[in-house]
């Protein structure tokens, strides 16, 4: 890997939630020890089910979310050591954020133009006809007409709103793009434009970016390397090249037979067992209580992540990887359990 231009180091978010008594605190874990580098140019996918932090991580990265302990360095700048408003300047200048509905993202009591001149107005890029020019060369990037500009928001197509979007994202030339689950919202067809889209503009502009999806598929589309996280822990993290046959955690590849292609056919696995509680997670391994290759051992300690020596890149979390010896890849549930989406 190049010179990262993010890096996460030991990352731990929690939340303050009810607990069972008037004075009893407990905290949700969103975020466990996330340790992560981002290299300038490449699409870093991050995928998994709902609750697993995919969303926590994105806020930390734009600088929404402090942590509660660990640090975010951007371009080599810790931005949660910096002052709220300095913060804000240093990383809404680096940072463009997709979100993941355009219909509610965008203003739409505002037209187009106002839309992405926003982000100019605000840090005072360029003087007022340059940013007009800039508000036309953006509509142009994303493939959309010159008189979208005088649209309102709710004049536009979906696949329309998310591109104004991405142009706002744009607008600054940020070094890194966060695109939070930008298709989930779109209708099939139109997801295949905005990816196409995103994979244009990263070969275009070179682009840094992180797509955060639950869909494994769009993931391994678009992205460089992947990273599957369950209950806040990095559970793998590999490149895309070795996908599906590399796969080393039980749960990515129970996530990748869930959305089967006619390039990798294959039957789903079923999980069972209860979903953990992430205030309360199991002791061990998290995945251990769905986990078709848990063992005794499984629940005594989380495992560590480890390197896989004959893939460059490929990190994983757990006892009995899939493709050595001692896992039991074989031992698939024989009953048709519950799959939690």
């Amino acid at each position: 890997m190049t010179e990262p231009i993010v890096e996460l180091s030991d990352v731990v978010v929690d939340f303050a939630v009810a607990g069972g008594g008037i004075f009893t605190k407990e905290s949700l874990r969103a975020l466990r020890g996330v340790s992560l580098l981002i290299a300038a140019g490449e699409t870093l996918g991050i995928v998994g089910e709902s609750g697993c932090g995919k969303s926590t991580l994105a806020r930390v990265l734009v600088g929404l979310q402090p942590p509660t302990s660990g640090s975010v360095h951007l371009k080599g700048q810790e931005i949660y050591r910096l002052r709220d408003r300095s913060r804000r300047r240093y990383v809404g200048t680096n940072v463009g954020l997709v979100f993941q509905d355009p219909a509610t993202a965008l203003n739409g009591r505002l037209p187009v133009r106002r839309i992405l001149r926003d982000p100019l107005d605000v840090h005072r890029r360029g003087t007022p006809p340059e940013r007009d020019r800039r508000v036309k060369d953006l509509l142009d990037l994303v493939g959309l007409p010159a008189s979208a500009a005088d649209m309102a928001p709710r004049q536009l197509s979906g696949g329309q709103r998310q591109r104004v979007a991405i142009a706002r994202a744009l607008a600054l030339e940020p070094s890194v793009i966060v695109a939070d689950e930008p298709t989930s919202a779109l209708d099939v067809s139109v997801r295949a434009q905005i990816l196409n889209l995103l994979l244009d503009l990263k070969a275009e502009m070179n682009m840094t970016i992180v797509f955060i999806s639950h869909d494994i598929q769009t993931v391994r589309r678009i992205s460089d390397r992947i990273v599957t996280m369950y209950l806040g822990y990095i559970v793998e993290e590999l490149p895309q090249a070795t996908v599906p046959q590399g796969i080393a955690h039980p749960y990515t590849k129970a996530l990748f037979s869930a959305t089967p292609s006619l390039l990798d056919p294959g039957d789903p696995i079923i999980l069972g067992g209860s979903f953990p509680s992430a205030v309360r997670p199991p002791s061990g391994c998290p995945f251990s209580t769905r986990c078709w290759c848990s063992a005794p051992e499984c629940t005594s300690e989380v495992p560590a992540l480890r390197l896989k020596p004959e893939t460059v890149g490929h990190r994983y979390r757990c006892w009995h990887p899939l493709g050595e010896e001692s896992s039991q890849d074989a031992a698939r549930p024989s009953q048709p359990l519950e799959f939690r989406s």
